[in-house]
């Protein structure tokens, strides 16, 4: 099998240059360290080094007889060889060392060993201690290449100041961005760029001196050149690692409460009727055009009120990371009940793990039901308290100002229950809500400071817009001067219109800031936004595995009917199981639209349509967002489909595979424990495989081989017919005639119970 050449040197313990030259001097022409070796290539330096060719049965040695007392190696028939004199002076890690040749000699005869020739020190003989088995005589392993490197440094006089050989090189670890040019890895790998870019011509791979690089491609770049690459995944990350505060700093701070619901169910008539002003009357058509930010002072502290557009502002801030919201009212009409989008509004609120608060308003109307809205909203597992369960539910009016004050206080003693605290003497840290570009002020942003307190002066960064703090001011327009948290307040000076949910951090120096926005925004100009998600497909989903025993795979269900919506939902979750748990975490009829892609975004879920299509909003959202979305016209399909991809997400079960039996012949005691001499009787014996250790055909231990060696050297396998030594971690007590049966676990894929 093919293999690049760096990565075949690690296989052989020796730097990727040395085995270019090696490749050289035995006439195969190798371009660089990333050209694909082929076998009949490695199989030559591997003679050339005197290593075993695995692909070789010549290289195998003959056993020793199998009964009587282990004999002397030297003496020993069947161990027979001559070592041919090395040509050259051996010198690491470039030394040639030397092919095994099988003896002409009678079998009885000796073997010798000829000299190596030294220029300052005698020969030196082969280490005696370490070794076990039963027979001698094999070619010599990568491990004892490399310690006879070292020493051949330590008689060349490559020597550390201590007098210590030199150690061979370990891999250097480097931290890289995503977007990356050639001339930045160059710096980082400490090489011409030029090296880079010819590296990448036999990759097939044009590239210029400022080429942004894929990371796989970078990854492969620096493994060529003995470096270990640590990925950040956005530029300037490591300067904003959000640290936990010291608990001993931390203040109660107000929460933060979204108010959702169906439209026209009167959520901006409540806040109007909470903050007593007119907001309402300033909106196009009476409904809220854009995120609006309000704190609200009470007797029992503050809140602070964000109300939202439908719930895409809602969705977006959770996709990008940033969780605002800390409670969530849902604001529903007793005269309407539930609607579409008020159970959206459940699905997204869940699926944040928000608690939810129900306002119940228009009781004021003579149709109004409360009853009738609680027990729809009962069936979606919002139980009132009064019915035994645990969501608060108050029954208000904003027209005619009922249990306004009532609200407030349910609010403010969730909160407590939440204990919410911030530290306000950190650097400042919080979430971009809603941003615009004003003809006469520039650019104007909506901030919720999360930690921390803003001031006038600060330095920030949100995205890659950067920006001094001119002005601020709060959500009745008065000038202020710092904001503490779960404080909203406009800012005036940042460069450019940052996005809504970017999270926005403090900067101490404003030429670090500036940098850092430049960076990211050319990450962006290249289409390589940084930080970017990578959202779960049916495609991707072995690789998308998640930690723990419970695996679970989220779904949106879109259909063209309601019947349709409940059979496939059904189907769908007929599928979960014990191990594997699909959960659909929004249904719904019509088009695939622009709020569903939010939420499979925020919520790295699959959307999956019947007899429906996406608008071409939803299609340039799922685009940009990595979303995948599976439109189907017959049910049977997308059931199959997901089956599929839910049987990806099953770890596999493993069974016992026996791949060979041996016998134990005769023990040697080691500073390292007992060694089982041992005579494969049947199959191999592997250094990866488990072993059973069977006495009277009675599993007496069972564990793994702490090593497993011919003669001197560790091997990987011993075939039928050979002898070996066995170390068997963590048992001393083997005895002669002890069968050691060796197994291996195979991976067994799992299916979907029926």
């Amino acid at each position: 099998m093919g293999k690049r050449l760096f990565e075949f040197a690690k296989e052989l313990g020796l730097s990727s240059k040395d085995v270019l030259e090696r490749c050289k001097k035995l006439g195969h022409n190798i371009p660089s360290q990333l050209t694909v070796v082929d076998e009949k290539i490695q199989s030559d330096i591997r003679r050339d080094l005197g290593l075993a060719d695995l692909h070789s049965p010549s290289v195998t040695a003959a056993p020793a007889p199998p009964a009587g007392p282990a004999k002397s190696p030297a003496t020993t028939p069947s161990a027979t060889r001559t070592m041919v004199k090395p040509a050259s002076t051996l010198t690491a890690p470039t030394a040639t060392f030397p092919a095994p040749k099988p003896s002409a000699a009678k079998p009885a005869a000796p073997r010798t060993i000829a000299p190596r020739k030294s220029s300052s020190t005698p020969p030196k003989s082969l280490p005696s201690k370490g070794g076990h088995g039963l027979a001698a005589g094999r070619p010599r392993s990568v491990t004892s290449v490399k310690a006879e490197a070292i020493e051949s440094k330590s008689a060349t006089g490559e020597l550390n100041a201590d007098g210590t050989p030199v150690e061979p090189k370990v891999l250097t670890k480097i931290k890289i961005t995503e977007g990356i040019t050639v001339a930045e890895l160059a710096q980082k790998l400490n090489i011409k760029a030029g090296v880079l870019i010819k590296e990448m011509l036999d990759l097939k791979i044009l590239a210029t001196i400022n080429q942004r690089l894929d990371m796989a491609v970078a990854e492969t770049l620096a493994s060529a050149h003995d470096a270990e690459v640590e990925v950040v995944p956005l530029y300037g990350a490591e300067l904003f690692q959000d640290t936990p505060d010291d608990p001993k700093d931390l203040k109660p701070r107000s929460p933060v409460v979204t108010i959702m619901g169906h439209v026209d169910h009167g959520k901006t008539l409540l806040l109007d009727a909470i903050r007593k002003t007119k907001v309402a009357e300033g909106e196009a058509g009476g409904i809220t055009q854009h995120i609006g930010a309000y704190q609200v002072k009470h007797d029992k502290g503050s809140i602070t009120f964000l109300d939202t557009p439908g719930h895409e502002a809602f969705t977006l801030m959770r996709a990008r990371g940033a969780k605002a919201t800390d409670i969530v009212v849902l604001v529903v009409a007793a005269d309407d009940g539930v609607m579409p989008q008020t159970l959206e509004a459940i699905d997204h609120a869940k699926e944040a793990k928000v608690p939810i608060i129900v306002a119940l308003n228009k009781i004021d109307k003579p149709e109004a039901n409360p009853d009738r809205v609680k027990t729809q909203l009962a069936e979606r597992g919002l139980v009132p308290e009064a019915w035994g369960g645990t969501t608060i539910y108050v029954e208000v009016s904003a027209k005619k100002r009922l249990n306004l004050e009532k609200l407030l206080e349910m609010i403010l003693l969730q909160a407590e229950v939440l204990e919410l605290k911030a530290d306000p003497a950190r650097s400042p840290k919080g979430v971009v809500l809603e941003a615009r570009l004003d003809k006469g002020r520039g650019s104007v942003a909506t901030l919720l400071v999360e930690k921390g307190t803003l001031k006038i002066g600060d330095n920030i960064i949100a995205g890659s817009t950067y920006g001094r703090v001119k002005a601020m001011q709060d959500d009745l327009g008065k000038p202020v001067k710092a904001a503490g948290p779960s404080t909203p307040v406009e800012v005036l000076g940042l460069s450019d219109v940052p996005q809504a949910g970017d999270v926005f951090f403090g900067v101490t120096d404003s030429k670090v800031a500036r940098e850092i926005s430049s960076r990211r925004t050319e990450a962006q100009k290249d289409n390589r936004l940084v930080g970017a998600m990578k959202h779960i497909t049916l495609d991707n989903l072995f690789e998308q595995i998640k930690e723990g025993q419970i695996k679970e795979l989220k779904v949106i269900v879109k259909a063209d009917v309601q019947g349709s919506v409940e059979a496939l939902t059904q189907s769908l979750e007929k599928l979960s199981t014990e191990k594997v748990i699909l959960k659909v975490i929004h249904c719904g009829t019509g088009n695939i639209v622009n709020s569903d892609i939010l939420l499979a975004s925020a919520s790295n879920a699959i959307v999956v349509g019947f007899n429906v299509k996406a608008d071409s909003n939803a299609k340039g959202t799922a685009e940009k967002e990595d979303v995948d979305v599976r439109v189907y016209k017959i049910i049977y399909d997308a059931v199959e489909d997901v089956r599929k991809a839910m049987e990806g997400l099953l770890e596999p079960t493993y069974r016992q595979v026996s791949i060979g039996r041996a016998e134990v012949r005769q023990l040697f005691k080691t500073p390292k424990g007992t060694i089982a001499g041992s005579m494969v009787q049947s199959g191999k014996l592997t250094n990866k495989a488990k072993v059973k250790v069977l006495r009277a055909e009675e599993v007496v231990y069972e564990g793994a081989l702490s090593s497993l060696r011919r003669f001197k050297d560790d091997v990987k396998e011993v075939a039928n017919g050979y002898e070996c030594g066995i170390g068997i971690d963590g048992f001393e007590d083997i005895q002669v005639g002890d069968q050691l049966e060796a197994y291996i676990l195979e991976a067994v894929a799992q299916k979907l119970e029926d």
